[in-house]
Protein backbone atom coordinates (compact mmCIF):
# COMPACT_ATOMS: atom_id res chain seq x y z
CA UNK A 1 0.00 0.00 0.00
CA UNK A 2 2.64 2.61 0.76
CA UNK A 3 6.47 1.67 -0.19
CA UNK A 4 9.29 4.62 0.64
CA UNK A 5 12.60 3.91 -0.25
CA UNK A 6 15.55 6.19 0.60
CA UNK A 7 14.01 9.29 1.97
CA UNK A 8 15.68 12.30 2.65
CA UNK A 9 15.02 15.68 4.03
CA UNK A 10 16.80 18.77 4.77
CA UNK A 11 16.20 22.31 6.36
CA UNK A 12 19.00 23.99 5.39
CA UNK A 13 21.86 22.60 6.89
CA UNK A 14 20.00 20.47 8.82
CA UNK A 15 19.04 16.48 7.83
CA UNK A 16 16.01 15.20 9.57
CA UNK A 17 15.68 12.39 7.38
CA UNK A 18 18.65 10.56 6.41
CA UNK A 19 17.22 7.38 4.14
CA UNK A 20 14.08 6.09 5.54
CA UNK A 21 12.72 2.85 4.03
CA UNK A 22 9.39 1.84 4.79
CA UNK A 23 6.51 -0.54 3.85
CA UNK A 24 2.89 -0.95 4.91
CA UNK A 25 0.47 -2.86 3.90
CA UNK A 26 -2.92 -2.58 3.52
CA UNK A 27 -4.60 -2.98 7.21
CA UNK A 28 -1.40 -2.39 8.93
CA UNK A 29 -0.99 -0.12 12.10
CA UNK A 30 2.54 1.37 11.88
CA UNK A 31 3.44 3.58 15.00
CA UNK A 32 6.85 6.01 14.33
CA UNK A 33 8.26 6.19 17.66
CA UNK A 34 11.27 8.78 18.57
CA UNK A 35 12.01 11.77 20.45
CA UNK A 36 10.90 15.31 19.74
CA UNK A 37 12.84 16.58 16.57
CA UNK A 38 13.30 13.06 15.09
CA UNK A 39 11.66 13.53 12.18
CA UNK A 40 8.55 11.51 12.78
CA UNK A 41 6.00 14.87 11.67
CA UNK A 42 8.56 15.72 8.64
CA UNK A 43 7.90 12.04 7.56
CA UNK A 44 4.36 11.87 8.42
CA UNK A 45 3.80 14.93 5.81
CA UNK A 46 5.85 13.60 3.12
CA UNK A 47 4.26 10.55 3.12
CA UNK A 48 0.51 12.28 3.00
CA UNK A 49 2.12 14.57 0.79
CA UNK A 50 1.91 17.55 2.31
CA UNK A 51 5.77 18.17 2.21
CA UNK A 52 8.52 17.03 -0.26
CA UNK A 53 11.38 15.15 0.45
CA UNK A 54 14.70 16.63 -0.30
CA UNK A 55 16.09 13.05 -1.77
CA UNK A 56 13.75 9.90 -2.50
CA UNK A 57 14.42 6.73 -4.93
CA UNK A 58 10.68 6.13 -4.58
CA UNK A 59 7.58 6.72 -2.95
CA UNK A 60 4.07 5.35 -4.25
CA UNK A 61 0.85 4.80 -2.46
CA UNK A 62 -1.67 2.38 -3.76
CA UNK A 63 0.97 1.76 -6.60
CA UNK A 64 0.80 5.33 -8.03
CA UNK A 65 4.28 6.91 -8.07
CA UNK A 66 3.86 10.34 -6.21
CA UNK A 67 7.32 11.67 -7.32
CA UNK A 68 6.01 11.44 -10.76
CA UNK A 69 3.06 13.69 -10.26
CA UNK A 70 2.23 17.33 -10.65
CA UNK A 71 1.55 19.88 -7.64
CA UNK A 72 -2.65 19.55 -8.60
CA UNK A 73 -1.96 16.12 -9.35
CA UNK A 74 -1.06 15.26 -6.00
CA UNK A 75 -3.80 17.09 -3.85
CA UNK A 76 -6.28 15.63 -5.87
CA UNK A 77 -4.32 12.67 -4.78
CA UNK A 78 -4.08 13.50 -1.10
CA UNK A 79 -7.83 14.50 -1.04
CA UNK A 80 -9.35 10.81 -2.53
CA UNK A 81 -6.49 8.87 -1.00
CA UNK A 82 -5.25 10.42 2.46
CA UNK A 83 -6.97 11.34 5.75
CA UNK A 84 -5.42 13.36 8.30
CA UNK A 85 -5.44 13.50 12.27
CA UNK A 86 -3.05 16.63 12.87
CA UNK A 87 -0.60 16.76 15.68
CA UNK A 88 -2.36 20.45 16.66
CA UNK A 89 -5.93 20.55 16.31
CA UNK A 90 -6.56 21.76 12.87
CA UNK A 91 -10.36 22.45 13.63
CA UNK A 92 -11.48 25.53 12.12
CA UNK A 93 -12.72 27.44 14.78
CA UNK A 94 -15.63 29.42 13.01
CA UNK A 95 -17.41 26.03 11.96
CA UNK A 96 -19.12 23.62 13.53
CA UNK A 97 -18.00 20.28 14.63
CA UNK A 98 -20.19 18.93 11.53
CA UNK A 99 -19.35 21.60 9.24
CA UNK A 100 -15.57 20.69 10.01
CA UNK A 101 -16.30 16.94 9.48
CA UNK A 102 -17.70 17.47 6.08
CA UNK A 103 -15.02 20.21 4.29
CA UNK A 104 -12.84 17.66 2.71
CA UNK A 105 -15.65 15.83 0.87
CA UNK A 106 -17.51 19.60 0.41
CA UNK A 107 -13.77 20.10 -1.20
CA UNK A 108 -13.99 17.00 -3.64
CA UNK A 109 -17.78 18.67 -4.94
CA UNK A 110 -19.56 15.74 -3.47
CA UNK A 111 -23.21 16.48 -2.93
CA UNK A 112 -24.32 18.46 0.38
CA UNK A 113 -26.85 16.14 1.19
CA UNK A 114 -25.38 12.71 1.02
CA UNK A 115 -21.83 14.72 2.72
CA UNK A 116 -24.10 15.81 5.86
CA UNK A 117 -25.70 12.93 5.99
CA UNK A 118 -22.04 10.45 6.74
CA UNK A 119 -20.79 13.04 8.53
CA UNK A 120 -23.43 12.72 11.18
CA UNK A 121 -22.85 8.82 10.47
CA UNK A 122 -19.08 9.46 11.61
CA UNK A 123 -19.79 11.84 14.44
CA UNK A 124 -22.51 9.24 15.98
CA UNK A 125 -20.13 6.18 15.40
CA UNK A 126 -17.36 8.27 17.20
CA UNK A 127 -20.00 9.37 20.18
CA UNK A 128 -20.61 12.81 18.88
CA UNK A 129 -24.33 12.66 18.31
CA UNK A 130 -24.67 15.55 21.03
CA UNK A 131 -22.03 17.75 19.64
CA UNK A 132 -22.87 18.58 15.96
CA UNK A 133 -23.22 22.40 16.48
CA UNK A 134 -20.96 23.07 18.64
CA UNK A 135 -17.50 24.83 17.72
CA UNK A 136 -14.25 23.87 18.75
CA UNK A 137 -13.62 25.84 21.29
CA UNK A 138 -16.99 23.99 23.00
CA UNK A 139 -15.24 20.45 22.42
CA UNK A 140 -13.05 19.09 25.10
CA UNK A 141 -9.83 17.90 23.92
CA UNK A 142 -10.51 14.02 22.97
CA UNK A 143 -13.75 15.41 21.75
CA UNK A 144 -11.93 17.87 19.15
CA UNK A 145 -9.60 14.56 18.49
CA UNK A 146 -12.50 12.65 17.79
CA UNK A 147 -14.03 15.13 15.46
CA UNK A 148 -10.61 15.23 13.67
CA UNK A 149 -10.71 11.43 12.87
CA UNK A 150 -14.49 11.73 11.73
CA UNK A 151 -13.01 14.56 9.35
CA UNK A 152 -10.22 12.19 8.12
CA UNK A 153 -12.75 9.47 7.78
CA UNK A 154 -14.94 11.60 5.50
CA UNK A 155 -13.26 10.71 2.36
CA UNK A 156 -13.45 7.32 2.91
CA UNK A 157 -10.05 7.31 2.77
CA UNK A 158 -7.24 4.20 1.78
CA UNK A 159 -5.37 5.42 4.86
CA UNK A 160 -4.91 7.46 7.87
CA UNK A 161 -2.11 9.75 9.39
CA UNK A 162 -2.09 10.09 12.65
CA UNK A 163 0.31 13.03 14.18
CA UNK A 164 0.67 12.64 18.05
CA UNK A 165 -2.89 11.19 17.75
CA UNK A 166 -3.08 10.86 22.14
CA UNK A 167 -1.96 14.77 22.29
CA UNK A 168 -4.25 17.27 24.56
CA UNK A 169 -6.39 14.39 25.59
CA UNK A 170 -7.08 12.36 29.16
CA UNK A 171 -6.17 9.01 29.80
CA UNK A 172 -10.04 7.62 29.08
CA UNK A 173 -10.00 9.82 25.46
CA UNK A 174 -6.75 7.63 24.86
CA UNK A 175 -8.50 4.44 25.27
CA UNK A 176 -11.20 5.92 23.33
CA UNK A 177 -8.92 6.86 20.37
CA UNK A 178 -7.21 3.24 20.78
CA UNK A 179 -10.29 1.83 20.63
CA UNK A 180 -11.58 3.11 17.77
CA UNK A 181 -8.08 2.87 15.58
CA UNK A 182 -8.50 -0.88 16.42
CA UNK A 183 -11.81 -1.15 14.93
CA UNK A 184 -11.12 0.99 12.16
CA UNK A 185 -8.18 -1.21 10.57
Amino acid sequence: MITAKNIHKNYGEVEVLKGVDLHIEQGEIVAIVGPSGAGKTTLLQILGTLDKPTIVDELSIDQTDLTRLEDKAISKFRNKHIGFVFQFHQLLPEFTALENVCIPAFIANRPRNEVEKEAKELLDFLGLSHRYEHKPAELSGGERRRTEIARALSIDPNFILLDEPFAGVDPIAVEDIQSIVNKLK
